[in-house]
């Protein structure tokens, strides 16, 4: 299908903030083959959508105002006619993944795993109960014309359906669970939040966050963007996080540390190189990690991303730095994350885990001809994805496995032929995947699979249609790494994808509905964006969810907080009007930005820094934050 132009709060687009391709992560190349959409299931939106820009694409400043006559739909007001400029996340060229990830050229060839699926009823309505083990088409996301989904589809191609065993390097299969309990991470917290992705049952019992009176926000403070060094276009600055005092954000080779009041810079850890990836997740006394390269990246030596830290949050110390071997060769690692006083650390060369006290090695995955584990996602649980077989006979293990000791509690294992798996949520365990490459967007989810973690059976499927639904996940490269949903009160709240606002409006707008993890069918309840305006699941809070609502042309974006009975809607923030701050705001996509809210502070940051505005009169912003008085 198609739909509608760009829209006018996106004007003219810029090249991207994604970085050159990366030869420490290339892979063997596969020939791309054309994905397959589904048809729209009955029910659903008529979507007739028009190419967008790549993932990771970022915004131009806004016209100030609308023209005079229509001419066409748009986001918030009529659009005028644009030439997008060359560069990342242009049709024909290369284009990032998400977050500005270098794409692996094997990785949107790859051959179909087509079963027959079933279309479902259209979101926000009740549906009967999903078929558990019944393959379904489907994909979440923003859609592209065919080239560029063929493209962005290398992002993610993941699936999984059932159960199966891992060695690691201290443990040798199941032992009883009573004594290899990961248990709840008491001490480990999701960023500028509460513990874990998990609400209990309906209402608002446990919510942090509450309306001031007044809910009108001013800018607190802006970080302009880092230069990036010489011959270098484009570097991460990926990591940004919050404690009750402190705004902390990754910058070129350091980590910085802001009053999260008034931007005043509290302390700064240097580092050698860039950071390449931060953990969501923080201990309960503020400490997270990071990876990051031994050196600064040029043209000729992009350099691999081998150093693994842990950092204090309040105290602006690196705690410790480690790094780990696959044979003779160190570890490239691709993602990190926080479990059970636990720092686990994966990628396909390998991966390993250290106490985060200490820095003490305390296991590694036991890699094999035909298995290794490609990552892992922390929070209450710690979940490894574990590969196995060759490619197009490859099988995928979701594992529910031990902090201290690696030892595999539970597993689920795949059926044959799927790459790649992000795990939305540890507890309860919620994985993504792309049954068949039939999302064929980028976005690398057409269903969800909810997995009992004690028995690591599953409990139900759910199909998420592309035409439909619009989160995303990064399952290539950071397995936790996904946009537009939340889970908790044992539900999956995800963002449908735009379609034609109400009455005369000319603007687009969305949804957030909610699915049940036991039963696979949609409650019934919806929470709407409203006209012309977008809104996304940000995170839990309680048993509540909280979201960012992009806004039209001419308006602030608003947080709002979504009672998790009734779905009633609470503003807790609305950012300025003014063109300038929208500029800024609007560059700030919640597809592939960094949004912090909590406290009353809002603060978004962009995930790498580029030298693509040289030269004009644009200025670009690493951090803007927005508090309520």
């Amino acid at each position: 299908m198609t739909q509608p132009p760009p829209p006018p709060n996106q004007p003219p687009q810029q090249p991207g903030f994604g970085p050159p391709q990366d030869p420490s992560q290339q892979q063997p190349a596969q020939s791309p083959q054309q994905q397959q959409q589904p048809s729209a299931p009955a029910g659903g939106p008529d979507l007739n959508k028009a190419p967008e820009p790549g993932y990771g694409y970022p915004q131009a400043p806004q016209p100030s105002a609308p023209p005079a006559a229509p001419q066409g739909p748009g986001y918030g007001y009529p659009q005028q006619q644009q030439q997008p400029a060359a560069g990342y996340g242009y049709p024909g060229q290369a284009q990032p993944g998400p977050y500005g990830q270098p794409q692996q050229p094997g990785a949107y060839g790859q051959p179909g795993y087509g079963q027959p699926g079933y279309g479902q009823p259209g979101y926000g309505y009740p549906q009967p109960a999903t078929m558990p083990m019944q393959p379904q088409p489907g994909g979440g996301g923003k859609k592209f014309n065919s080239q560029i989904a063929i493209i962005v589809s290398a992002v993610v191609a993941i699936a999984l359906i059932v159960g199966g065993g891992v060695w690691y390097a201290s443990s040798s299969g199941k032992d009883d669970d009573s004594k290899n309990t990961a248990g709840g991470d008491g001490k480990n917290k999701t960023n500028g939040g509460g513990g874990g992705e998990n609400g209990g049952g309906s209402g608002s019992s446990g919510a942090q966050e509450k309306a001031p009176a007044d809910t009108g926000s001013k800018v607190l403070f802006q970080v302009p963007a880092p230069k990036t060094p010489k011959d270098v276009t484009s570097i991460s600055t990926a990591g940004s996080w919050l404690t009750d005092t402190v705004y902390a954000k990754s910058g070129i080779a350091e980590v910085v540390g802001y009053d999260r009041a008034k931007g005043t810079k509290k302390w700064t850890i240097d580092l050698p190189g860039p950071v390449c990836e931060g953990s969501g997740r923080t201990t309960e006394d503020n400490k997270t990690a990071i990876i990051f390269k031994p050196d600064m990246p040029t043209k000729g030596d992009p350099q691999s991303c081998t150093q693994v830290a842990v950092i204090d949050l309040e105290t602006g110390k690196e705690v410790w730095t480690k790094t780990a071997q696959s044979g003779t060769m160190p570890i490239s690692f691709n993602n990190v994350t926080v479990s059970g006083g636990t720092v686990a650390a994966g990628s396909t060369s390998g991966g390993a885990a250290w106490d985060v006290a200490t820095g003490k090695q305390l296991w590694a995955p036991k890699t094999s001809d035909s298995c290794y584990d490609s990552g892992y996602a922390g929070g209450a649980k710690l979940v490894a994805v574990r590969k196995c077989g060759e490619y197009e006979a490859r099988q995928l293990h979701i594992q529910n496995i031990d902090p201290k000791t690696g030892k595999v509690i539970t597993e689920y294992k795949m059926d044959e032929g799927i790459e790649y798996a992000a795990v939305v949520s540890t507890d309860p365990l919620v994985v993504a995947a792309d049954v068949g490459d039939s999302a064929g967007d980028g976005s690398g989810i057409s269903d969800f699979f909810s997995v009992d973690n004690k028995t690591g059976k599953l409990r139900t499927r759910i199909s998420a249609p592309g035409e439909d639904f619009a989160a995303r996940c990064d399952a290539i490269y950071k397995i936790e790494k996904c946009s537009g949903l939340a889970v908790g009160n044992d539900r999956l709240y995800i963002a449908t994808e735009e379609h034609d606002g109400s009455g005369e409006s000319y603007g687009q707008t969305n949804e957030i509905v909610a699915f049940d993890l036991a039963t696979g069918k949609q409650t019934g309840q919806r929470a709407d964006a409203g006209d012309d305006y977008e809104i996304y699941p940000l995170r839990m809070d309680g048993n509540n969810v909280l979201a960012y609502k992009r806004p039209p042309y001419d308006k602030g974006g608003q947080i709002v907080s979504i009672d998790g009975g009734t779905f009633k809607q609470t503003t807790l923030m609305e950012n300025p009007a003014t063109e300038n701050v929208r500029d800024v705001e609007a560059r700030m996509s919640p597809d592939y930005a960094e949004i912090l809210f909590s406290k009353g502070g809002l603060y978004m940051s962009s995930v790498y820094a580029s030298d693509f505005s040289a030269g004009t009169d644009r200025k670009e912003y690493l951090v803007i934050a927005f508090g309520t008085s």
